[in-house]
């Protein structure tokens, strides 16, 4: 797909108000200078989504949501910004002239691909579904077993590849397809010793995989005869399909995850069907992989909130280890569902139900909790040597957490846990710190290790920034970036210092173009609809802010200075206790 050239995104951020952008999903009512009304991205009852019409932004108070009227159609449409560009440039009959990127011929191909496994997952199907042969009526007869309903085999067009070497090859070459073009598909596989091609998939339950869009790119298939190598194959990496990119069955879950805002992951494509059949809509799976980072933001543009629900097997409980961390660090609020031991969700749904399921849901552990009890059954905790290799695998996790508080409390968990110090568990933790760092192992100060929470008097600065260009030098000469403790707000006043120096105006649209994080457009927004700081009260605010930033930083040395001290007491080092004594009085005596 071509790129939009950057003078049509201006030319639709002008012509798109903000106001008229949003009354067109939801009702706005005038309140002073802004509007009002009941956020359509959570539930509430008293509103708190505001709409900006001079700044040209939205914000939230009550989830936090917030960007300019772009933003609001990704998230209100579940689009990508170029599908959010082009959905708003038709509205506003503005022509793109696409600017096409990379080879044409991989353009092509591409539209070929989708085309070539679109008519496969059409032969299956039909396959499945009107062939009398015997292998086919085995199939059938396997899903009814399994319970699998006729209405589901149409809606997710399950199919059956015949028991022969080129029953799909020959249809496909009835159809005008190449055998090349089809062996780039992943149909067909061409022959060592002879020429010619034979089918990838034979005497198998085959399962169209479709990306979100509901478009087929690709197929899992599934072995009728017991004995057979592999119980389940799927279609190699193509040029429109890459394993770890797409969920199954997301492309139909979609409404459902958008209005429970949750989504349940589990592995297989049957976790998915079953569960799904049985009215669990808000479920994916991860086509039996632990997750990767492309497909949680995949998630992510749906819901920020995740349970999964992998098989009880060590492998399950693996492939839910190797995702936690990757899940905090996208920003997701993560937890984990186990069912009975020997059970996964197809078995489980066909035992108790989907109304079962779905209790089990309810019941899932934080990650925390999760991790925690599955490493105290590895290790004894009861040990020295076990509780140290617990604080080895749980801290990692831990020091994912953006989030000071949950930091600080899942630091004071685990230390009660175990019966451990918490003292003792920072000073792992800053060697870890330090470590990922490459830095030194002396211990990172403690005010870098555990961040204090988004502080009013940075918020307040920067919001004056973005009222009056006059604070950002003042601020740049008098603060130092190191003293943002938050670190979303470092970054935004760092980019604000960038657009400074470029001679470039600042204001909220500039600044959240700056931005592909969607938290980090939220905190301008959100800082942007709020009144503005009395115009009289503005150097006033500004001196106030200053002094308290100075007061923090001397108060953050001294307790500093103070963990120091008690190391150093620990461990004899009288030189450096003498040192470090000296250095604490004299910020006493300055008033520090």
């Amino acid at each position: 797909m071509g790129m939009i050239p950057q003078d049509i995104i201006r030319e639709v951020l002008e012509r798109a108000d903000i106001v008229s952008t949003v009354s067109a999903y939801i009702s706005l009512k005038r309140a002073g200078r802004n509007y009002k009304a009941l956020c359509p991205f959570h539930t509430e009852k008293t509103p708190s989504f505001v709409v900006n019409p001079d700044k040209q932004i939205f914000h939230c108070f009550g989830c936090g949501e917030g960007g300019n009227a772009i933003t609001f159609v990704m998230k209100q449409e579940h689009l990508d910004f170029p599908d959010a560009i082009r959905r708003m440039a038709e509205r506003a009959s503005i022509v793109i002239p696409e600017r096409e990127t990379g080879d044409p011929k991989i353009r092509d191909l591409k539209q070929a691909l989708g085309h070539v496994n679109e008519l496969a997952a059409q032969f299956f199907h039909q396959y499945l579904m009107t062939s009398r042969d015997e292998a086919t009526k085995q199939a059938r007869d396997y899903l009814k077993k399994r319970a699998v309903s006729l209405e589901i085999v149409e809606k997710f067009r399950l199919g059956f590849a015949p028991d022969q070497w080129d029953g799909l090859l020959d249809f496909l070459r009835k159809k005008d397809i190449s055998p090349s073009l089809m062996e780039k598909a992943g149909l067909i596989i061409a022959r060592e010793k002879q020429d010619g091609h034979y089918d990838r998939f034979r005497n198998r339950i085959m399962f169209p995989i479709f990306d979100i869009k509901g478009q087929c790119i690709a197929f899992g298939a599934r072995a009728m005869k017991k004995d057979d190598a592999a119980k389940y194959i799927n279609s190699p990496e193509t040029e429109i399909y890459v394993k770890g990119q797409h969920l199954y069955g997301l492309h139909m879950a979609k409404p459902a995850v958008s209005q429970e805002d949750r989504v349940i992951v589990v592995e297989g494509y049957m976790d998915f069907i079953m569960p799904y059949q049985a009215g669990v809509l808000s479920i994916a799976a991860s086509l039996g992989t632990a997750l990767t980072v492309e497909q949680i933001r995949l998630i992510r543009r749906y819901t920020k909130n995740i349970v999964m629900l992998y098989d009880t097997d060590k492998a399950g409980e693996a492939a839910t280890l190797r995702s936690l961390d990757m899940l905090i660090e996208e920003g997701m609020n993560v937890q984990v569902a186990t069912l009975t031991e020997g059970d996964d969700p197809d078995s489980f749904v066909c035992k108790f139900g989907g109304a079962a399921l779905l209790e089990q849901v309810q019941k899932a552990q934080n990650l925390f909790d999760y991790k925690l009890t599955l490493l105290k059954q590895q290790f004894d905790s009861r040990s020295v040597e076990g509780r140290a290799r617990i604080c080895a695998e749980m801290l990692p996790t831990i020091n994912k957490f953006e989030n000071a508080i949950v930091k600080s409390e899942y630091m004071k968990q685990l230390a009660q846990t175990l019966s451990i110090s918490q003292e003792a568990l920072i000073a792992e933790m800053q060697k870890l710190v330090a470590h990922s760092r490459g830095e030194a192992r002396e211990p990172a100060p403690q005010r870098g290790l555990l961040k204090e929470q988004p502080r009013k008097v940075e918020q307040n600065i920067l919001k004056l920034m973005l009222e009056d260009e006059n604070f950002v030098s003042l601020t740049k000469e008098e603060i130092p970036l190191s003293d943002f403790r938050d670190a979303s707000i470092r970054t935004i006043i760092s980019e604000i210092y960038k657009l400074f120096e470029d001679g470039k105006e600042i204001n909220p649209l500039n600044l959240m173009n700056c931005f592909d994080d969607q938290h980090v457009r939220s905190i301008i927004a959100g800082l942007t609809v709020h009144e503005e700081v009395g115009v009289v009260d503005k150097n006033k605010v500004y001196r106030d802010c200053v002094d308290r930033m100075i007061q923090d930083r001397r108060k953050s040395q001294r307790q500093e200075l103070l963990i120091k001290i008690r190391s150093a007491e620990v461990t004899g080092n009288h030189a450096v206790l003498e040192q470090l004594k000296e250095q604490y009085n004299q910020l006493v005596k300055n008033k520090g």
